[in-house]
């Protein structure tokens, strides 16, 4: 963002198109509420029946059920935001079959969304080719992200289709509808990145790479709303009616790490100096003095924890650990003492998602005692410090620092703890489910006419599984910050973010949050709150009246957004695990 007037440089929320989604939103919210009635019984039908046959009750039969295949995926497709897109594709695709089952009708979904994805794929592939013809690196750079991106999402989509074969003939756990949820959400996100992209450059090509990607996007929409709307209830009833619910007040262990952290990996993370698979060291005391240098011999899809000792040092280079590098845990000397340090940025001609000093998008990553930073300046606009597209990541006692931009929690399920943020501008952003807990996040002086923003939310759908939770942090100043400073903005038509029973200090505008575009409401699709803050920052008098705002959350409302109901889920913990008061 330039000055307060101006507009950001990762992608915004168009009026036009604004206008339009909200007609839309306006008439599926209709259709959805007249169709509702019919659709219940229907979708109850199909559940009862599923239910029974895979618990061994009576067998799929359409005279049983009352129900044909073409009814069964019309009651399901009209979960969906694109019913007809999603009935068409289904009964006409190759994988078609005679089925009322839901789960068989959510795979043929992941399938034809394949379909669609790949056409992408290779209509970026030709453009790429053309483009490199002419040498013209504007055009190039976006393309590049898009490419990765939508190799990004391919992966994404195979594991979710990978997931659901090895689970074939069984009803999908609690769990791995968590797991199929977040990866469409991913899958959806990396497609809004290379978008995001273009619109990064104004390309000309804009629109038509978006027309283009229309089918691919509503298909693996009609798959998460599946998954999200449908599945997601089935689950439950592999759940004994007697089991106790999670409640607010509960968690896991009490330790304040998400329950999917196996004991060995909360060990490490607790752990003065766990044993090291390898040593980074400056002075040549380790194997290896570069972190880069270090990467081959990272494992590729490591099923057990590989681990990474870098000693006390500032490292000057760029990291990537690539989405083959599983279970990487990086741990260094102390985040002031262990740093990586980077100045790639937007304004050099560096697209933001590829700016990050380090990314980590192999599944499991962990971090600790490390400091991440981004030394390019406020005037060059984003510079991501750490980017993380990492699902059931962990960064605990690190350091962040940048100015715009700083902390990209990109896509999948991400926690924070103990961590300090250091930024300005939107400082904290992305597409992920991530919960940022025991932390102090700094605003920092921008350039002159600028406002702090600390948060810019991505949610674009609604079934995304996507959001910012901020929870127990400290919010307080750096030295010699004079301008505003709000909560966030939102991003996208869905923006999702919440301050949780932190310290909110005098920095924080009355107001609390701005708008994206200077005096232009937001949709009331975006869901803010507050719950139980402190401080003087922490008054909601005064703050924003936006339809999508609550200045006072409920403690249901809040405990959607605690460790283990918004980045897990509470329905996996085994029955008889006992649950210690969480905050």
């Amino acid at each position: 963002m330039d000055s307060v007037s101006s507009t950001r440089g990762y992608g915004k929320v168009d009026g036009i198109e604004d206008g339009r989604h909200r007609g839309r939103m306006r008439r599926w919210k209709l259709t959805i509420c007249i169709s509702s009635i019919l659709l219940i019984a229907v979708v109850v039908a199909i559940i009862v029946g599923v239910v029974l046959r895979k618990n061994g009750g009576h067998p799929e039969s359409h005279s049983e059920t009352g129900l044909t295949s073409s009814a069964s995926i019309n009651a399901v497709c009209g979960l969906t935001m694109h019913p007809e897109t999603c009935f068409s594709s289904i009964s006409k695709s190759q994988w078609y079959s005679d089925t009322t089952d839901p789960e068989e009708i959510f795979k043929i979904s992941l399938l034809v969304a394949m379909e669609g994805l790949v056409s992408v794929v290779n209509y970026t592939d030709s453009l790429m080719r053309q483009v490199g013809q002419n040498s013209d690196p504007v055009q190039q750079s976006p393309l590049i992200v898009c490419q990765e991106a939508l190799e990004d999402a391919v992966y994404m989509l195979n594991q979710s289709i990978f997931s659901t074969t090895i689970k074939s003939g069984k009803l999908l756990s609690p769990e791995t509808v968590d797991d199929l949820r977040t990866w469409l959400s991913t899958v959806l996100s990396d497609q809004e990145t290379c978008l995001d992209a273009f619109e990064d450059v104004n390309w000309t090509d804009f629109q038509k790479m978006a027309l283009t990607m229309t089918n691919s996007t509503e298909l693996i929409s009609n798959s998460l709303a599946i998954i999200t709307k449908l599945l997601g209830y089935v689950s439950k009833f592999k759940i004994p009616m007697h089991r106790r619910l999670l409640s607010f007040s509960d968690c896991c262990d009490g330790s304040g790490f998400p329950t999917w952290l196996s004991a060995a990996d909360r060990r490490l993370l607790q752990a003065t100096n766990p044993t090291p698979n390898l040593v980074i060291a400056q002075d040549g005391s380790g194997s290896y003095t570069t972190i880069n240098s270090a990467l081959n011999a990272i494992p590729s899809k490591s099923p057990t924890r590989f681990v990474i000792y870098v000693k006390a040092g500032i490292y000057k280079e760029n990291v990537i650990l690539d989405k083959t590098k599983w279970n990487v845990m990086i741990y260094g000397d102390g985040k002031t003492r262990t740093i990586v340090t980077g100045s790639k940025n937007y304004v050099d001609g560096t697209a933001t998602s590829k700016t990050g000093t380090f990314i980590a998008l192999g599944q499991g990553f962990f971090a600790k005692d490390m400091g991440f930073r981004n030394t390019a300046g406020p005037e060059k606009h984003q510079a991501v410090a750490f980017r993380s597209g990492s699902d059931k990541s962990v960064m605990y006692r690190c350091y962040f620092d940048s100015y715009q931009d700083t902390l990209y929690a990109h896509t999948n399920r991400q926690f924070y703890r103990e961590c300090d943020i250091i930024g300005s501008v939107d400082f904290i952003f992305g597409y992920s489910a991530v919960v940022i807990q025991n932390s102090t996040i700094l605003p920092r002086q921008p350039m002159p006419n600028q406002y702090n923003t600390i948060t810019a939310q991505g949610k674009f759908n609604p079934n995304l599984k996507s959001g910012i939770s901020i929870q127990d942090c400290k919010v307080i100043a750096t030295e010699n910050l004079i301008a505003k400073t709000y909560l966030g903005r939102p991003w996208k038509n869905h923006s999702t973010t919440v301050f949780m029973q932190s310290f909110l200090d005098s920095l924080i505008d009355p107001k609390g949050w701005v708008e994206w575009f200077h005096n232009v409401t937001p949709p009331n699709t975006i869901f803010y709150g507050e719950y139980q803050n402190t401080g003087p920052g922490s008054n909601t008098i005064g703050r924003v009246t936006w339809p999508g705002y609550k200045p006072a959350l409920t403690s249901a409302e809040a405990g959607g957004f605690t460790v283990n109901s918004f980045i897990q889920g509470s329905t996996w913990l085994p029955v008889g695990v006992p649950y210690k008061p969480y905050m």
